[in-house]
């Protein structure tokens, strides 16, 4: 039996982003932790950082995320067309052909050669509603090639759902969390603690137009909760990566009562992020407009960290269904969502308790992705 699960992957073009980089580590230590030997591949082309890769800021961050969490031998960057950092090519093709999985997410890994090696190729969606769009307007394919479709979002393919299939059989799955690695936490004391939340204003993509339909990114949902500090008796901090262009939005947060911080300073390394997480008191979440207007049931996989951490998440509505006993709100307008807070104020312990009751039950990595390889018929 192949001994590998390979993960490829774009994080060494994100130095700095400690919440980017646990999202591939989840998936390496959760496989790790069912017995599985990991490799990650990423690549990174010198046109991207104006540089030779050699010595770059991302290829040192990428090195530096690998070996602190014990994947030092374990990891290839990809650049210049066949040249490698970490591990050589051909030690990656060795590794590639023991593979009985790649989980290519968004697929980043094109390397015609080092595809064909795994046993099997499944894509993974962590941005659903993009690339079935991009597909069907014929303005990029990454899907093809693929033996599977894993998507986060969970109602991809139903009735409710207007994310196009593009005829795809999509496997849907929760994000996993490592329970281990985001222990509970005991609730702030009273007064303690800010909602809070790490995003960015815009991110890679823009607006999307489809079937008459424009569908906006974060920034749109944000700025109709703009006022919701004041309207409330709670405090929020967002560690929010905004282009200074957008200076006017800026101001619009600060008048309604957010603190922004800079999430290099308060989330720059996966250890920050994670502190930042657990020293808040719950989770505002604000979902893209194409996640909520689509009906996707995309979910966070910072929520699902902060669901582990103890700490309850106030999540934009995607149609990803809430807890049936706390721990996970929902909200489609800003009255919900002051709701949504005058309730979490209400009972934070025992939100607390639902929140890593929900995360134990729903997102623990071991079952989620247990589960996961069997429906790839990986075992």
């Amino acid at each position: 039996m192949a001994a590998t699960i390979a993960v490829a992957g774009g994080l060494a073009q994100r130095p700095r982003r400690g919440g980017h980089a646990w999202v591939f580590l989840t998936w390496l230590l959760g496989l790790r932790r069912l017995g599985w030997d990991v490799v990650f591949v990423d690549r990174l082309e010198p046109a991207w950082i104006g540089e030779p890769v050699e010595g770059s800021a991302p290829a040192r961050w990428l090195s530096e995320v690998m070996h602190h969490f014990g994947l030092a031998g374990d990891w290839a960057l990809l650049h210049d067309g066949t040249r490698t950092l970490g591990l050589t090519r051909q030690d990656l093709a060795d590794r590639l052909d023991d593979a009985a999985l790649l989980i290519n997410v968004m697929g980043y890994l094109d390397d015609p050669d080092l595809l064909a090696r795994p046993a099997r190729r499944a894509y993974l969606d962590l941005d659903p509603g993009w690339p079935q769009m991009w597909r069907n307007l014929g303005l990029h394919d990454g899907l093809g090639g693929h033996d599977a479709h894993v998507t986060v979002g969970r109602n991809v393919g139903l009735d409710i759902c207007a994310i196009p299939t593009c005829g795809i059989d999509w496997i849907a799955t929760p994000p996993p969390v490592l329970l281990d690695a985001w222990p509970a936490q005991p609730p702030p004391s009273d007064g303690a603690g800010a909602f809070t939340s790490v995003a960015t204003w815009r991110g890679p993509n823009a607006p999307m137009d489809y079937e008459g339909r424009r569908y906006g990114v974060r920034a749109h949902a944000f700025r109709a909760l703009a006022s919701l500090p004041r309207e409330t008796d709670a405090t929020f901090r967002v560690a929010l990566d905004i282009d200074p262009a957008d200076e006017d939005d800026r101001a619009l947060l600060e008048a309604g009562g957010w603190e922004l911080a800079d999430p290099l300073a308060v989330a720059g390394d996966p250890d920050a992020y994670r502190d930042f997480v657990q020293g808040s008191r719950a989770e505002l979440m604000v979902a893209k407009d194409l996640y909520a207007r689509t009906c996707s049931g995309w979910f966070s996989d910072r929520s699902a960290a902060y669901l582990a951490s103890g700490r309850p998440v106030l999540a934009q509505d995607t149609g990803f269904p809430a807890g049936r006993n706390g721990g996970l709100l929902t909200f489609s307008t800003a009255q919900e969502a002051r709701a949504g807070v005058a309730e979490l104020l209400r009972d934070p312990a025992g939100h607390a308790v639902a929140a890593r009751v929900l995360a134990e039950e729903r997102f623990a990595s071991d079952r989620i992705l247990g589960e996961l390889l069997e429906r790839l018929e990986v075992t």
